[in-house]
């Protein structure tokens, strides 16, 4: 079988490392660039991205990367986001100023109500039957963020809360070949690892 290759899209992000040898140690052929050219090869992108979103849009626009992810989305590539990385599939984002995503996906990010900062592991509760999300149906991942996704029901497809007394917010979100995940899978150890590759199996086999 013809291993897939991931196109990790470079805008600065600060765990592109991570994901990378976490892609590396799933088989995965993984190409780290801001290159379209180089992009362009890929079977499936991958936004990830620590930091503040205003940052990450100028980068993105800076290196003419909005438009050329946008209509790559539009064509049917698969497209996920990470962390940072599902918060810019949205609108726009009030983190530090009123910032315009992708629009990729109906929302808008907003700072979690229920603390200044989210960092730990929580559990995932898939509410869609999809199958590629099985795999992370109650497990625990890694978290790290002060900002969420509120969107639509229609397109969030996991939920998890920081504790048993707060309430649930998107986690998983999906919309045709485009998901955000805002836990970190790349560090999340083996259950990280099973829902990201089922993931990237189902967008990419769909």
């Amino acid at each position: 079988m013809r291993r897939l290759t991931i196109g990790v899209v470079d805008f600065g992000a600060g765990n592109l490392a991570s994901v990378r040898q976490s892609l590396h140690s799933m088989d995965y052929r993984c190409r780290v660039t801001n290159d379209p050219q180089v992009l362009d090869q890929a079977d499936l992108l991958m936004l990830p991205g620590v930091g503040a979103f205003p940052a990450a849009m100028e980068s993105l626009h800076s290196a003419g990367l909005v438009q050329y992810l946008t209509d790559q989305v539009h064509s049917g590539v698969p497209l996920v986001g990470i962390c940072l990385g599902m918060q810019l599939l949205g609108d726009c984002s009030h983190e530090i100023k009123l910032t315009s995503g992708l629009g990729l996906i109906p929302g808008e990010v907003v700072p979690l109500a229920q603390s200044n900062w989210h960092i730990g592991w929580n559990n995932v509760e898939m509410l869609s039957q999809e199958p590629a999300l099985a795999p992370g149906d109650g497990q625990a991942v890694y978290f790290n963020h002060s900002h969420i996704m509120q969107t639509e029901r229609e397109f969030v497809t996991g939920v998890s809360r920081i504790d048993h007394a707060s309430d649930t917010f998107a986690v998983v979100i999906q919309r045709n070949n485009v998901v955000g995940l805002q836990f970190h899978p790349e560090k999340s150890q083996q259950a990280g690892k099973l829902l990201l590759g089922s993931v990237i199996e189902g967008l990419c086999h769909a």
